[in-house]
């Protein structure tokens, strides 16, 4: 029997900075204060107009790969989660892996919106263990380039996405790995938040432009993820055989500090086990969890061989997801 471990990680930040206190200027009202205590968001970073979101999931993957010390041709899987693709079809993942060059890989996409990462790491972790034969490594990549589906007159969205890429590299091992996997999904929500635009259900572009923006439509109930995040946490590490509190590391969806803080400590756990980049980066939806865990390793925080390591995602949809590995 095969496990997959995850062997290398990435990530990529756009060039582009944008304090609170620029977006402070341009509306005219305190962008700052508001982020500061509700969000936790400080500056975030948007892609150039040239940039898609199969360059900056490029960017990210070339960082993993060469952590991993792997080629990109010698890829056997390469999975792109996003709500941001660059085309309606075909997939992101074909662009990224021709510009990649990660020639042998088989691609597809993911998209359950924020929680697409975690769900593509796990699907990618299952390849390797249920064919080991023919799938030894895989490229698992978040990318998220919503700033070009952000109005930029609706400044309670505005605010809160950014751009930017994560990636893993997951490869066969003889033990593990991933231990256990959860996803979770409650419907009723799949019209509060999203990219109305594009499916066969929609209007064409051309008769309603409002359409290609980013919309929040509804309001989700305020405890939501702390409602759901503790119960999937508790699922997988109970799945694994570990209890919560031999958690080494865990990394949340970056939508809202408050809320892994009261997450954290409805687990029980301290704060020093997980990370948070949120601040610095803003929201980056599918990319952030994976953003999250190579800056922590990059800081030499992050987790060590042996650990416990529980991902915990969710998103529009509202899709959830979450996984527990073995360092």
């Amino acid at each position: 029997m095969a496990f997959a471990r995850i062997v290398g990680t990435g990530r990529y930040v756009p060039e582009r900075c944008v304090t609170n206190a620029e977006f402070d200027r341009r509306y005219g009202r305190d962008i700052d204060g508001w982020l500061r205590e509700n969000v936790g968001i400080l500056t975030r970073h948007f892609a150039a107009p040239h940039e898609l979101g199969s360059d900056l999931a490029v960017q990210a993957a070339r960082k993993a790969l060469e952590r991993a010390r792997l080629q990109a041709q010698e890829l056997d899987l390469l999975i792109v989660a996003t709500d941001t693709p660059d085309y309606i079809s075909p997939a992101t993942a074909s662009v990224v892996q021709y510009k990649l060059g990660a020639t042998r890989a088989g691609v597809f996409d993911v998209n359950n919106a924020c929680a697409a990462f975690v769900t593509g790491l796990t699907i990618g972790a299952k390849y390797i263990a249920t064919e080991p034969v023919r799938y030894r490594s895989a490229l698992v990549v978040g990318t998220y380039a919503m700033s070009k589906y952000v109005n930029w007159d609706d400044y309670k969205t505005a605010t809160l996405f950014a751009d930017g890429a994560g990636a893993v590299v997951l490869q066969a091992a003889e033990a593990p790995g991933l231990l256990s996997s959860t996803m979770a999904a409650d419907g009723q929500y799949h019209d509060y938040m999203g990219i109305y635009v594009g499916g066969t259900s929609q209007v064409p572009d051309t008769t309603n432009l409002d359409r290609k923006y980013l919309t929040i439509a509804k309001r989700f109930p305020p405890d939501l993820n702390a409602t759901h995040w503790p119960q999937l946490v508790r699922q997988v590490c109970q799945e694994a055989l570990a209890q919560v509190s031999d958690i080494s590391r865990i990394y949340f969806t970056q939508i809202n500090l408050n809320t892994i803080k009261q997450v954290m400590s409805e687990l029980g756990l301290p704060l020093e086990r997980t990370h948070w980049v949120m601040d610095k980066w803003g929201y980056t939806g599918s990319a952030c969890v994976p953003m999250a865990l190579d800056d922590h390793i990059t800081q030499g925080k992050g987790p060590k061989p042996g650990d416990l390591v529980v991902f915990c995602a969710s998103g529009g949809g509202h899709a959830m997801a979450a996984a527990a590995f073995r360092w």
